[in-house]
């Protein structure tokens, strides 16, 4: 009998017909092995692999296989995106055995959950460098039955080495200033070692786009090209959406030009924030226009009806990878037409005959044609004898009627649960567009629309009585004890919004938010913030995470939100708590820059100055200053734009109709003036405020 069907999982719904017998993750599974005997096989994924979809198509699907799997094992399917505590553990045991990582992942386990063997992808028939899963299968069977005793042992000393590996140990001592300062230029220097100064990014390929990476970089005047420069070159890549906007999960090339095509709101949702500070830095419209387009994207494709975002779409269509992006010069003739149109888009984006991409599990499709910017406009202005604008205007309308043919076609599933933690990301976002990117007013009012009812579509689907959160949600329900992701980022985009929008029940929902990360997931002992806390089921470990892999730490998070609240609230000890735990990551932080991104900006944000700016009054008194601040980068600055003040410190006792700047508790005149308010914000940003 096969368990998935009622799942609010999309990912495990995948999986409902499969001939398998399929368990969720739950003591009933593990009941079940303990009273058939017989060892758990642990299959993680989530609902957007590729490689998922292939061992599922090859081994899951296969009537053999799955008699083969029914017979000798209680079988377990997790959505990682639905539960990433459980990923968690797994990953490290997989890690430790294997010496690397990756979904899907396979864990066969013990009755008492205790991991012994574990791999990613196994094959359907042996081959390049690995054993078929029939074959591994196989083994397994044939150790359980033959040396169980040895089988437990080894498993129970891995599952004493991952509890030992993940424990977090204190550091001695505090943290001093010139410390962290000669640890800032470390790690820009340890970036700049690895950074390809010609493509942009860090290392070889695959290319990621690392957005906590440059989000850290553009903190630092001495690492702000190598931002610059890597978002530039990723923008001109097929790593973007050259048609729909957006971005997709990263680049199998070095060159940013032909991706693996799923697209996930993490990557998309961090990025417009990575590009909005990059257009404050530069000034580069382009930025601000793949902000634009990539906001559209989520909002178009990946935004529920009540306010909530979904959190991810396939890379294949029809079980092939790439279909619905990927073209042929044919099929652009076919929208285009046989003339000049159809020829210059496809010379502004690499369309040709012999194509850049290959699905090699259905070679059938042929070689086809992933966009990207081979020749930018104002080279095909010179080559045409004509304008930049004019060249720009007609490939937007070329590019706009090739988009509208792609939305005919078939297009990639998307997973439509709602995880809080990635909607955190989403907030922030959307929020920070309202406030950077000023024009049109009527834009800037709609993205803020977006950002408060996504804040009442958590609170209202997403929150408990008690203040906490839960992880997920879907057409069931709310479900999965909220996690330390969830409390930390959701309250960073409720920052975020308070920043855009001035109402400070925002700022007070992020603060009563930080009350639970602070009392559900500290470990004094050891100096960090635990990942799940202790209302959460009991695994064999509990992980700390300072690593961002594709979003900001748990304890990245954690850290930012609680400076925010020191710098907002003076909330007791906030400060103090951020700084134990950059302590505690210290060695780590140095040794791997890349990353820790997110910790290097909590970082960051311990060294620069206190500072805040406010600007009080009404709307209409408050616009010309919100717009001159619009344009400044304030990474670390207490930023209040409100008519009211409420209890904060940043407000309280000032005149309204009037902008503040303060810098280590030292405010210059208050003033109405634009051009003034300018250019005392100018010289916080050089101050590093």
């Amino acid at each position: 009998m096969n368990r998935l069907a009622e799942e609010s999982s999309p990912y495990l719904r995948q999986h409902a017909d499969n001939p398998v017998e399929w368990w969720p993750w739950g003591e009933a599974a593990f009941a079940q092995a303990r009273a058939r005997g017989v060892p758990l096989l642990l299959s993680v994924g989530y609902s957007t692999c590729h490689w998922c979809h292939v061992m599922a198509h090859e081994s899951f699907e296969d009537a053999a296989t799955a008699a083969y799997m029914n017979e000798h094992f209680v079988n377990v399917k997790v959505d990682r995106e639905e539960r990433p505590d459980v990923d968690a553990v797994y990953m490290a045991a997989t890690q430790a055995m294997t010496g690397q990582g990756g979904w899907p992942m396979t864990v066969f386990l013990t009755p008492d959950a205790e991991p012994f063997y574990a791999g990613t992808y196994f094959p359907p028939r042996d081959g390049h460098g690995l054993p078929s899963f029939m074959r591994v299968m196989g083994s397994v069977v044939h150790a359980w039955t033959g040396d169980r005793e040895k089988i437990i042992a080894n498993a129970q000393a891995l599952t004493a080495h991952v509890r030992e590996a993940g424990r977090p140990r204190p550091v001695e001592g505090e943290l001093r200033a010139d410390v962290l300062d000669s640890g800032l230029e470390r790690a820009v220097a340890n970036l700049r070692r690895v950074y390809d100064d010609v493509q942009g990014g860090f290392g070889g390929a695959p290319r990621f786009p690392a957005p906590t990476t440059l989000d850290f970089l553009l903190t630092r005047p001495e690492g702000r090209s190598m931002a610059l420069h890597t978002l530039r070159q990723m923008a001109r890549g097929g790593l973007t959406d050259q048609l729909g906007g957006g971005f997709h999960r990263y680049s199998v090339d070095a060159e940013w030009r032909v991706p693996h095509f799923e697209k996930m709101l993490y990557d998309n949702a961090q990025l417009v924030r990575t590009l909005l500070r990059a257009y404050q830095v530069s000034g580069d419209a382009e930025f601000a226009r793949l902000a634009r387009t990539t906001l559209s994207y989520l909002e178009r494709e990946m935004l529920h009806g009540g306010g909530g975002f979904f959190s991810a779409q396939d890379a294949d269509t029809g079980g092939v990878e790439g279909l619905t992006f990927t073209w042929t010069p044919d099929e652009v003739r076919a929208v285009l037409g046989e003339g000049e149109d159809a020829a210059l888009l496809m010379a502004h984006l690499g369309i040709t005959d012999g194509g850049n991409f290959l699905d090699p599990h259905r070679p059938e499709h042929g070689r086809r044609s992933v966009p990207f910017v081979a020749h930018s406009v104002a080279e095909l202005a010179a080559l045409h004898g004509d304008s930049e604008d004019r060249i720009g205007m007609r490939l937007e309308g070329l590019k706009n009627r090739l988009h509208a043919a792609r939305q005919t076609r078939e297009q990639p599933g998307t997973d439509d649960k709602v995880l809080t933690s990635w909607n955190g990301l989403a907030l922030a976002a959307f929020a920070d567009a309202a406030r950077i990117l000023q024009e049109p007013p009527s834009l800037r009012e709609h993205y803020l629309e977006v950002a408060r009812r996504n804040a009442d579509f958590i609170r209202t689907e997403l929150r408990l009585p008690d203040g906490t959160l839960r992880h997920v949600w879907g057409e069931g329900g709310a479900k999965v004890e909220g996690l330390l992701e969830d409390h930390a980022l959701y309250g960073l985009g409720l920052v975020a919004l308070f920043q855009a929008g001035g109402d400070v029940a925002h700022l007070e929902w992020a603060r009563e938010l930080w009350d639970t990360v602070r009392r559900d997931f500290w470990n004094e002992d050891a100096g960090v913030f635990m990942a799940s806390g202790g209302r959460a089921e009991t695994l064999l470990t509990r992980q700390a995470p300072g690593f961002d892999s594709a979003v900001l730490s748990d304890n990245a998070a954690a850290a930012l939100l609680a400076l925010w609240m020191d710098r907002y609230f003076a909330e007791p000890d906030a400060e103090a708590l951020a700084r134990r735990t950059v302590q505690s990551f210290q060695a780590d932080m140095l040794a791997a820059s890349g990353g820790f991104g997110g910790l290097w900006q909590a970082a960051a944000f311990l060294a620069a100055p206190h500072s805040e700016v406010a600007i009080i009054g009404t709307p209409e008194e408050r616009r010309p200053l919100e717009e001159v601040a619009a344009g400044v980068f304030l990474p670390f600055t207490a930023l209040a734009f409100t008519g009211e003040g409420g209890d904060l410190p940043v407000l309280q006792d000032r005149p309204g109709g009037m902008g503040y700047v303060c810098r280590n508790r030292a405010c210059g005149l208050p003033t109405r003036d634009a051009a003034q308010f300018r250019r005392q914000l100018e010289g916080l940003a050089a101050g590093k405020g």
